[in-house]
């Protein structure tokens, strides 16, 4: 007599083990090497600045629940990141479904209203991959989120800003640049190796002459791209944004291209020398704290090329993820300034205050509301 074999259960993805077993690592080599090796902050840390800041690189999220225009791909959808982004929102799939999209902006807005730091920030929308007939081509796009809702829903509260995304390929690429302006869009927002376009392509030159124009600043993904499921990375080498900075552009470069390499040098060494060619480049902090990019908060602020060209801005909201722990800091923060930050409740407050502890000067917390004003 024989005997069907049992299925073999599905596999699961093993990196949220793993990440939870290398934090634990970490905060436990961390103890001893905070009594050892202890240095202290990459700068002298200074007081932050009286007036509430400005957090100019904040996310949602939407599912197109509640009609909200938004949608995520088959791939995001069975991804087990889609359950960590909504869970460091406080919400899931299934009160999204009850409440709609809006939610996710309300609660964003309820948790922001709490900090004592910072006191507006801009949340971005998302645009996608186009086709050859400058239209949105949803079989490639893996996140979608309209400016059309981000633009609606940051209109009902006073701390949220908007900020747009716009595929510079659209055929009315230019008339949606026209209509964010007017519905109060601070800054254009991409992601070149997701939304699949080439910032050199001189096809765009038309989309920069409006920026400069409206005089919209471009925030800018660069490096490596790994919070979607794919991703063409050669598409955010800093190299390829020469073209919008001679026409003029205010470019913000995210993260300062942290992570990725293109021809075999690392991104960021291939933005930091364009820093002393123009001056409308900047660049900004946001995720730098996150335990897989140690070592890139201390090359932003003691690398002279940065020096007077960062802007505060959080990554919202990874930084209410296990990613961004003071415990990852053992070498610059005693276990005292670990706990204490630890247990900050507010992610905000959190993000600044171990900023801060680090040696984030006051003036890159303030920034951000001298380069984009209300």
């Amino acid at each position: 007599m024989t005997t069907t074999p049992e299925p073999t259960p599905p596999r699961r993805c093993r990196w949220p083990r793993i990440l939870a077993i290398t934090l634990l690592a970490l905060s436990l080599g961390g103890c001893v090497a905070c009594k050892v090796f202890h240095s202290g902050p990459y700068r002298p840390p200074q007081p932050l600045p009286e007036a509430k800041l400005l957090d100019m690189h904040v996310h949602t999220a939407g599912i197109g629940a509640g009609d909200s225009g938004c949608f995520i791909s088959k791939q995001m959808e069975s991804s087990w990141k889609l359950g960590i982004y909504l869970k460091s929102f406080g919400t899931t799939r299934d009160e999204l479904q009850a409440k709609g999209d809006a939610h996710v902006v309300q609660l964003i807005s309820r948790q922001l209203a709490a900090s004592k730091h910072v006191g507006q920030a801009i949340l971005l929308a998302m645009d996608g991959v186009v086709d050859a007939n400058g239209e949105l081509d949803r079989s490639r796009t893996e996140i979608y989120v309209p400016n059309e809702f981000i633009a609606k829903e940051t209109a009902k509260t006073t701390n949220l800003l908007f900020g747009a995304s716009i595929n510079p390929l659209r055929k009315d690429a230019l008339a949606q640049l026209d209509w964010a302006k007017a519905n109060g869009a601070r800054l254009v927002k991409w992601i070149p190796s997701i939304m699949q376009f080439d910032p050199a392509d001189e096809r765009l030159t038309p989309f920069y002459r409006k920026l400069v124009e409206l005089k919209l600043p471009l925030l800018t993904h660069a490096g490596q791209e790994r919070s979607f499921t794919s991703a063409r990375d050669e598409l955010c080498d800093p190299q390829r944004l020469h073209l919008p900075l001679k026409l003029g552009v205010t470019v913000i470069v995210a993260h300062i291209a942290s992570t990725g390499a293109n021809e075999g040098q690392r991104d960021t060494d291939r933005l930091a020398p364009m820093m002393a060619t123009y001056t409308n480049l900047f660049s900004e902090i946001s995720s730098l704290t996150q335990v897989n990019k140690l070592g890139y908060l201390k090359e932003a602020l003691t690398r002279p090329e940065w020096q007077g060209r960062l802007l505060f801005g959080s990554d919202y909201p990874l930084i209410n993820t296990a990613l961004c722990s003071p415990y990852c800091y053992p070498l610059q923060l005693t276990v005292e300034q670990c706990r204490r930050l630890s247990a900050i409740e507010n992610p905000w407050d959190r993000d600044v205050e171990l900023k801060q502890a680090l040696g984030v000067p006051r003036e890159v917390f303030t920034r951000s509301r001298l380069l984009l004003p209300p």
